[in-house]
Order: C-alpha cells, then structure tokens, then sequence
C-alpha cells in the first residue's frame, strides 16, 4: 500500500504582525504571508504557490523582496533566528540560502532590506542586542555589524538608499540614523536630535532626502540626516480644496509636543509622482510632488467599512503598503488580516469621487476559527470564527461563497449534508439557518446555551448540539429534543456521528470518550483517563475503534473500553484529528500548527510525516466526503486546503462516486421580488423603446432638416469648387511652364560651373606640371654640382655626400606624395561637382513629378465629390418631396388626434383624482397604525409595572401568613392527628384476620379461574389465527377490485374454504358467540367500507365542483386583467404618439418653409 501523504494547494487568510507583509511579484502576482507559508498569489488566474516555513521555525517576522523583484527573503524567529532567501522564479521556490547572526543570541530578524543591485542585504535584530548586521547573502559573508539602539528605543524600519548601495537607514522611538558602510565597518553619519519623535515608518524620495511618519501624525523630511521641513496634511475642513499646495514649515523647538488625537501614520511609499502614506485607520492619502522640494495632497482613499455600525475607532490599521512595477495598483494589508488594492488610473481619472479600496482576493477572517465543516452534495465548506462571522468557501472553484457577521461570537458551525442549510452556535441560542443565493437567513432558534460544538447526522434528519457537559440530540423535520446524553463531567470538546448514525461518540476535558446509542440514549462503552483532557475524536473508517487526541501527547486508539495502540508521544500536543473514510490515514493537527500523516492501522513506532501549515493550534480539520482534500482551521484564522496524493502524485480512489449538486434555497418572498421587478423593468422597457421611437422620429425630422441645409450648402461649395478647380488649373499650368524654365536654367548654370571646374583644373594641373618639370631642372643642376664637388673632394666628404643624397631623396619623396595627393582632390572635387549636378537634377525632377500626382489626385477627389453630391442632391430631393407629402398627411391627422387627446387628459385628470384618494388612505391607515403602536408600547409598559407590583404583594402576603400561622395551632393538630392513627391502627389489626380468611378463600378461587382463562386464551388465539388468514385473503381480493368476474370468484373461493372450516370449528365444538361476534364484525366492516365509499365519492365530486369552479374564476380574471392591460398599452401609445405629433407639428409652424409656409398656416391654427 502506498504512503499516502497531503500537499498545500490553497490558503485562505493573512497572517498579521509581518513587517512589509505584501509585496508585488510582477504585475499580477502579489506575496504575504499566511499561517506558517509564504504565498505568491495571481490575482488573474486566482492560482498560488505556497513556500512552507522551516522545521523548527516557530513564525516569520519580516518579508523583504529585492529590487529585481526576483529573490524573497523570509525571516523567521526560533531559538536561532535566521533569513532564508528565495528564488521566485524558480516553480517551487528554490532555497538560495539560508544566512544567521553566527555566533550573536538572535532570536528574530524584525526588518530586512536589500541593496538596489540585489547583492546585500541588511537584518535588524530584536533586543536586547538590537544588532544590525550587513551581508554578502550570496556568499553567505557578514561584512559588518553595529548596535542601532537601546532596549528602550526600538527600531520599527531599515532600508537602503536606493541610489547608493553603501548608505543605510534605521528609524524607530527616539532613532534616525544614516550609516555608510566603508572600510569594512557600518559607520554613522547623521547625528539628528529625534529622542521625542516615534518614527512607525520612512521612505527615500532622493539620494539626500528621506520622509518619515511619526505616531502623532506629522510627515518629517530629512536631508543629509538632518530634520528640515515638515509637511502638513490638511484637516477635514481644508480636505476639500484638494487642488491647494501642502505647505512645508521649518520645524522649531515648540513644534516638538505632538498631540495623540492626531491619527498615527503606520505606512509610507514612494513612487514616480510623489508618495503614498497611511492617515488613520483605514485611509490613505496620495501626495503629488510640484518643485523640487515641495509636495501637495491630491487624493484620499479610503476602506469600506465592513458593517453599518462601525465607529472610527473599529476601523482597520494599515499596516504595508505596496505598488505594482507599472504602477498600475497600490496594494495595502491591514491589522485585521484583509488585502485591499485601488487602481492608481481610476484615481487619477475619478478626481471628483471619493474613492475606495477593494478587496485583493476576498474577505478573510481575522481572528481565530473555531468551527469547521463540509457537507456530501457541494463542494462547500464552512467556517465559524471569533470574529463574529460565518463564512461559506468553496474548496473546488477556491472562492468565497457567502458571508455575514452577527452580532456575537460564533463558537461552531455544522452544514447540513444537502448543502442548503447551517447550524451555528453562539453564546445565547443555537440557529438553524438557510443558506439562500445571497445570504444566510434564520429560520429556527433552538435554547442550547454556549454551544461549542454540533453535528449533523450522515442522514440529515438529525443533528447534535453540546452545551457545557450535556448532548442535545435534535429531529430536523420536527424540532424536537429526542435525548438529552448525560455523563461527563467536564465540557465536551468534540462529538462524531458514526456511519449508520445508529451512534455518537464524544470526548470531553474530563478524560472520559464515550460511544452513545443516538436510539435509547444509553451508554455503549466507555474509556476515562482522568489525567488527560480530551480534544479531539474520531470513528474509524469501519466504525469499530474510535480514535481520540488529547494533552498527553499520544493519539490512541480505543474498542471495547480499552485502548488497543497508542501512538508514541511527540514534543508538542494533538488538538485535533480526522480520519479518511478509505481506513488508509489518519490526520491530526498540533499546538504548534503542524499537520501530520500517520498511516492506518497505527504504527508501534513513530513513522509519519510532518508538514509546516499554520502558525497557531489547529482548531478543527475534516476531509472532504470524496477524500480528494483535507481542510483545517487555526487560531491563526486561515483555512488551509490541502490535496490528499499517494507518493505517485494521484488521488484517493473513493469507494462512493459523489455527484456535486447545484440547487440553492429561493424564498417565495424573493421569487414574488424578483418576478414584481421583471414586470416593472419589463413596462420600463417598453415605455423606454416608445420613448426610443419617438426620438429617433424627431431625430429624423432634425436630420432632414439638416439635410437641406447640407444639400444648398453643398450645391454652393460645388460651384465655388469648380471655379477654383478651373484658377487651379490655370495656376499649375503656369507653375509647370516656370518649373520647365527653371530646370533648363539650372541645367545650363550646371554646365557652365562644370566647364570653368574643367578649366581651373586643368590650369591648376598645368601649374603644378611646370613646377614639378623647375624641380627637376634644380635636381639636375644640383646633383651636377654634387658630382663636381664629390670628384674634387671624394677621399675627404663621402659621409657628407651620402647624407646630402639621403636629404634630396626624402625631399623628392615629399614633393612626389604632395603631387599624387594634390592630383587626388582634383580628381575628387571634379567627381563632387558631378555627383552635385546628378543629386540636384534628380530633385528637380522629383519634385515636379510629386507636384503633378499631388494636383491630379485632388482633381480626381474633386470629380468624385462632385458626382456623389449631385447623386445626394437628387436623393434629398426626393426625400423632400416624399417628407412634404407625409407632412400634409400628418396635419389632416392632428385635427382627429385632438379630440382623443382632449378625452384622455379627462381620463388622466380622473385617474389622477383617484390617486389622491388612495394615497389619502394609506395615510391615514399609516397613522392608526402608528396611533396603534404608541398605544401597545403604552399598555407593555404599565403591563411590566403591574407584573412588579404583583411580585411586591405576593411576597407581602407570604410574610403576613407566616405570621398569622401559630405554633400552638400546629401542636393540636399533631396530637388530634396521633390520636386518629392510634385508632385506626387497632380497626386495621381485626380487619388483617379477617382478610387473611378471604385471602385464602379467594386464592383458591383464583386457581380454578386461572385454568378457565387459559382454556379460553387458547380458544382465542385459534380464532386470532384464522382472522389473520382471513384478513390476507381479503386483502388478496382488493387487488381485483377493477375486475369484477374475478372479484366474485375469490369471494366464492374464500367463502367456501372458511365456511368449510367453520363447520370443521363447530364439529371441534366452537363456540357460537364467537361466530356470531366473527359475523357482526364483518357486517360492520362491510358497512364501514360502504359508507367510505359514498363519502369519498362525495367528497370528489365536492372537490371537482370547486376545482371547475376556480378554474372558471380565474380564466376570467386573467382575460380582464390582458384586457386591462392591452388597453392600458393602447392608451399610453396613442398619448405618446399624440405628443409626438404636437410637437412635430409646433416645430413645423415655428420653423415654417419659405415657399409652402402661408399654406400650411391655417392647418396649424386650427391645431392651435
């Protein structure tokens, strides 16, 4: 058999009291923390990724994400606290290493930071040592370490320079300081006097200037370290003038006194356009930056209040903010354990509106859970929590379902197995509730006070319900209380419903498990171990064992009132357990949050496997009716869902295939609501496309008019377009005729320049040929003279000879480069000039050709235009033409319209007339009502001072009888009460002789009838026998009712078999009394079967009388009421219509048409 094991596929809930718990991954992915995980959560696809904490971590302080949004560190307290860093990119969140304080007494990281460039990392520690130490994470290298403050300073903030990898910050109580790390040490470098400042958060907004928040609500800006400005934020009253600039005050002496009314500011960010900071509970207000050094407040976002009857002081603290990388959405975690995100676009586009905040995922609980359960038919799950609210989630689709706070604590929650409704205990009653749509309704309340735990039976039609050391066993159909289970002696702390629901087993603080027969009430078995206080219980998955957890640490296993296995004690105590159906393995959950995997039946040794999950005791867990998912709930208050896998990776195959149902609970109420919209929206509709037609009509009228007025304007921009097409074409004309002489003048000045080009280089070329042919001639001459001279001096200047050669040589070399360099740039300048005469021909050319396409497309565009609106003005014309005669139609109309329309306003003014009636009585039955009620609140009232005053004579009256009641009185009575005993007792000692005679006499009496009785008990059992046999056949024959041939022959049959056998009885000498009783109870049984028959007969005829009856009633009812309404309809058209025609018909005569106006005017006159 393969080990079965549970992976972590979702959690539902925030865990609190996590320094920068939210961060974002990229732009759809969020991380917080939640139970004892880290959770990388899309808000797209509604998926996450879950990275469990260590072994022996006992919860994560802080979170700190790198600037590259790629590595996570996570501290985490423990007796040896350490930072582990993630790599987010990596699937499963790869460990890239784990860093410690080495040898310094840490035990938490409060705060973390890292370097812009991601290669450092600085962590806090908590006292008293407040250490700040610097790492090289990735070589896992300390490079220096500094005390930031004193015990009675703490530190609340550390962070990098985001411009600088070597400058620090750390503020806190009565601490700002700036650090640079050089030469291998922290240094500081700021010295600020802040000892009466509580600084909660800060933020760099440049490389000098850093803005802090303080308990008192002030804004601190920090320059180089020193305290410069301060910025106000504006009160309620200025808040309006949104758009005025925040002014930045110098700081002084007496500005140091900060008052506590002033909202404390918890969070704060930077961003592009300015920053973001906490005001209070549950606002945030965004500040703009307009110069370099001064900002202004420009919105204020705010959280919903979750109830009616919040007060500001209940509402949430903001405790991490956060942006997106696009700065899209700005992200907040409050103190309650709720993510809210608001889109930064919507703020800058709704600048009118106060904003709110949404939640990121859905609403979580916020304090501890303390019931949890899952039903058979829906993928539901329940939760209960001291928050005073209840939650239904769905562990399949991972969202919540439903929600609703009450008024108290909810201390257990059982959902019945249908799905559709829920039981919750509170501290006064215990509801039964009905899980509709959209909310969760009361409909029955049951007096178990303090209800710690219920239980629904696996059949439905019961439910269990503890209140201090007693079990309520409750029916669902009646609502009756059927046993009440008695026998512990300390408060029950879990109950379980076996299999067949034929018995409950429940285990309480007193050490004592008993199993309950849920039919007679009794015990079935027991086990006490006073010296252990039970908290969790368990049927096995056969129903025979039962299995239990307590404090002493060992999960046991009980049958027949002994403990069969126990499983070896570990460090920390079980506080909850659950038991897979398939009898493979066994849950349980920890005091310390741990859930773990033992497999069935129960290991001697301890073998099984632990999982991190939540970071408080596990309250509750139960595994879902198809063993796909196991469910626990913590202090913490998160709801953890985890996938039941073998080591291969696939799911529990259950014996049970469960089919998930869909239906919901709708009250009739709700359904009249919903059907009485429709209707309403329906006559909306209809009256909204009336009214849609008759706009679109006046739309058409207001469209031909501007019709005619396009058509003339038209006409009149086609005329003016054509003697400008004709100037256009006389003028390109021209422009061609200048572009044509233009170009041959160019050309013939390019030639000309290319011709005189040709000729300087040529002289140059000529130049410089008669320079080089005088430099040869002076080489000639010179080198003869050097013959001469070396002929007449050759034994005495040779060294003096070869260097005057070497000289010439190089100046020839010279000479010979200038020239080839100088015949190069003739050559390149000639070359230049052409490529310049080319270059500007080709634009010549270029631009008249794009000249000439530019002027035939618009003459082209001015044909087509031309065409189309003659088409148009053909069409309009037309149009006219047709409107003009409806328009004549419409008038003939108006006249008849009028007299209806006169009628109607009557119908209207009379309608209107009854209204006033009726609202006039409904009026007046408001006041009696209210007359009603004053008076019933009058008569409660005087009924209570009555009921005190009644208390108070009773009492008078009990004191007055005791008084008027002597002793004396009390003493003669008692004697006379003696001597009448004494009396009696001699009558009762003659009457015992005399009994005891006829006792002996009548015992032999008794004898003898003894035997008689038995005889005829005998006789009477025959006869019982044989009216059975009888009645079956009898029986027998109703099934032929339908056919009489056979009827008759069973009765013939019968009648023959016991006739036979009544002879055989009478000749074994039955007696005829009986047979005559046998006879009369037939006879009665016949006339009974007679009469019922004639009064069912009766009775339907009766009932399909009042059936056609109705029928008929209703038929009618349902024609009047079409009729009604198909006039009501007509009505309201032909108004509307009539409206419409007025109108039509006002624009007409005060907008008349120039040519038909004076025929047209006496219609409109009489209209009038």
């Amino acid at each position: 058999m393969a080990a079965i094991v549970a992976q972590s596929q979702f959690i539902f809930g925030v865990r609190t009291g996590v320094k920068n718990g939210l961060c974002f991954f990229d732009e759809q992915t969020v991380v917080f923390p939640s139970g004892n995980s880290c959770v990388c959560y899309n808000t797209v696809q509604r998926s996450q990724r879950l990275f469990s904490g260590s072994e022996k971590s006992q919860g994560l302080c802080a979170l700190a994400l790198s600037a590259n949004r790629r590595y996570l560190a996570v501290s985490e307290c423990g007796e040896k606290a350490c930072i582990t860093v993630l790599d987010l990119q990596h699937e499963q969140g790869r460990r890239r290493k784990v860093l410690t304080a080495g040898d310094l007494p840490v035990q938490q990281f409060i705060c973390m930071a890292f370097s812009p460039d991601s290669k450092y990392l600085i962590g806090q520690a908590g006292g008293p040592e407040w250490m700040l130490i610097f790492w090289l994470w990735e070589k896992h290298k300390v490079l220096a370490t500094v005390k930031t403050t004193s015990s009675n300073n703490p530190v609340t903030q550390v962070s990098f320079n985001p411009y600088n990898n070597t400058q620090l910050c750390v503020s806190g109580s009565g601490v700002f300081k700036l650090f640079r790390y050089s030469e291998g040490a922290l240094k500081q470098s700021s010295f600020a006097k802040v000892e009466s400042f509580n600084f909660l958060c800060h933020t760099w907004m440049s490389e000098e200037r850093v803005i802090t928040g303080t308990d008192a609500g002030r804004l601190l800006v920090f320059e180089s370290g020193d305290l410069r400005k301060e910025i106000s934020v504006p009160s309620k009253a200025v808040q309006r003038q949104s758009d005025r600039q925040v002014e930045m005050k110098k700081i002084t002496d007496s500005d140091v006194d900060e008052s506590p009314a002033v909202p404390r500011i918890t969070a704060i960010l930077s961003y592009s356009k300015g920053f973001a900071c906490s005001y209070g509970p549950g606002t945030v207000c965004l500040f703009e930056k307009t110069q370099e050094d001064s900002y202004r407040k420009s919105r204020e976002i705010q959280i919903p209040p979750c109830r009616n009857d919040l007060t500001p002081a209940e509402c949430q603290e903001i405790d991490t903010m956060c942006i997106s990388p696009a700065e899209e959405t700005l992200a907040i975690s409050t103190d309650r354990g709720q993510l809210y995100s608001v889109s930064l676009s919507s703020v800058d586009m709704n600048k009118e509106e106060q904003l709110h905040f949404e939640f990121l995922s859905q609403p979580f609980h916020s304090k501890s859970i303390t019931g949890l359960s899952v039903c058979i038919r829906k993928p539901l799950v329940a939760t209960s929590s001291l928050d005073r609210s209840v939650r239904i989630w769905n562990y399949e689709t991972k969202v919540l379902e439903l929600y609703k706070e009450f008024q108290e604590e909810a201390h257990s929650v059982a959902l019945h197995p249908t799905g559709l409704f829920i039981l919750v205990g509170f501290s006064d009653k215990l509801r039964l509730m009905n899980l509709v749509i959209d909310d969760i309704r009361t409909f029955k309340e049951f007096t178990v006070r303090s209800c710690q735990e219920c239980a629904f039976s696996h059949g439905g039609h019961l439910f269990a319900a503890v209140s201090g050391n007693i079990i309520h066993i409750y029916s669902v159909t009646s609502f009756e209380n059927i046993l009440n289970l008695k026998g512990h002696n300390g408060k029950v702390r879990g109950i379980e419903w076996s299999l067949d629901d034929s018995r409950l087993v429940s285990c309480g603080m007193d050490g004592a498990v008993y199993e309950w027969n849920t039919q007679t009430g009794k015990r079935v078995s027991e086990s006490v171990l006073k010296s252990c206080s039970y908290t969790g219980v368990a049927f096995s998955s056969d129903c025979k064992t039962i299995l239990a957890v307590g404090t002493d640490l060992m999960l046991k296993e009980i049958q027949d009132c002994q403990v069969l296995r126990e499983v070896p004690p570990d460090e920390v105590a079980h506080t909850a357990l659950a038991v897979s159906r398939s009898g493979r393995v066994v849950f349980t959950g920890s005091s310390s949050g741990t859930i773990k995997a033992i497999k069935y039946p129960l290991p001697i040794q301890k073998e099984w496997i632990m999982y991190q999950a939540h970071c408080g005791p596990v309250t509750k867990m139960a595994i879902t009716y198809d063993e796909q998912f196991l469910l626990t709930g913590s202090e913490d208050g998160c709801l953890l869902v985890w996938t039941i896998i073998d080591k291969e990776g696939r799911g529990l195959r259950s014996n049970t295939q469960i089919v998930h149902t869909e239906e919901i609970l709708v009250t009739k109420s709700d359904l009249e609501e919903k059907t009485q919209n429709m209707l309403e929206l329906k006559m909306r509709l209809e009256e909204l496309q009336m009214e849609g037609e008759y706009q679109l009509r006046l739309r058409d009228m207001n469209y031909n008019e501007k019709l005619k007025e396009l058509s003339d304007k038209f006409t009149q921009q086609i005329e003016t377009l054509t003697t400008t097409q004709q100037v256009m074409k006389t003028e390109m004309e021209k422009r061609d005729r200048e572009n044509q002489e233009k170009s041959t003048e160019v050309a013939m000045k390019h030639s000309k320049e290319l011709k005189d080009l040709e000729l300087s280089c040529n002289q140059k070329l000529i130049v410089e040929h008669e320079k080089y042919q005088d430099i040869l001639q002076k080489y000639e001459k010179m080198q003869k003279e050097y013959e001469r001279q070396l002929r007449s001096a050759e034994e005495n200047k040779n060294q003096a000879l070869e260097d005057l050669t070497q000289q010439c040589e190089s100046k020839l070399q010279e000479k010979t480069q200038l020239l080839a360099q100088c015949q190069e740039d003739a050559q390149k300048q000639i070359q230049m000039f052409k490529e310049i005469v080319k270059q500007t021909e080709e634009d010549e050319e270029e631009m008249i050709r794009d000249i000439q396409i530019k002027y035939e497309k618009k003459l082209y565009t001015e044909k087509e235009i031309n065409t189309k609106l003659k088409g148009e003005n053909g069409i309009m014309n037309q149009k006219f033409y047709s409107l003009q005669r409806q328009i004549d139609d419409r008038c003939t109309d108006i006249t008849k319209l009028k007299q209806e329309r006169q009628r109607l306003l009557e119908l209207i003014r009379s309608l209107e007339s009854d209204i006033e009636d009726l609202k006039r009585q409904i009026s007046g039955h408001e006041r009696t009502g209210l007359d009603k009620d004053n008076t019933i609140s009058g008569l409660k009232k005087k009924n209570q001072e009555l009921e005190k005053l009644k208390f108070v004579l009773e009492f008078q009256l009990s004191e007055l009888k005791k008084q008027t009641e002597p002793q004396q009185d009390n003493i003669k009575e008692k004697r006379e009460r003696i001597h009448q005993l004494e009396e009696a007792l001699v009558q009762t000692d003659k009457s015992n002789a005399q009994l005891q005679l006829t006792v002996s006499d009548l015992g032999l009496k008794l004898r003898t009838r003894d035997k008689e009785l038995h005889k005829e008990m005998q006789k009477v059992k025959d006869m019982e026998t044989h009216l059975q046999r009888l009645k079956s056949d009898l029986h027998n024959c109703v099934s032929f009712i339908q056919d009489p041939r056979k009827l008759k022959d069973s009765v013939k049959i019968i009648h023959t078999k016991y006739l036979q056998q009544t002879h055989e009885m009478e000749k074994s000498s039955l007696d005829d009394d009986i047979q005559k009783a046998f006879r009369n109870q037939r006879d009665h049984l016949e006339k009974t079967v007679a009469s019922l028959k004639t009064r069912l007969a009766s009775s339907a005829e009766e009932h399909e009388k009042v059936y056609v009856k109705m029928m008929k009633e209703n038929v009618t009812l349902i024609t009047e009421i079409n009729e009604l309404r198909k006039e009501l309809y007509l009505l309201r058209t032909q108004v509307k219509d009539y409206k419409a025609q007025l109108t039509i018909v006002k624009k007409k005569k005060s907008h008349p048409n120039s040519e038909e106006g004076p025929q047209k005017e006496p219609k409109l006159q009489d209209v009038r």
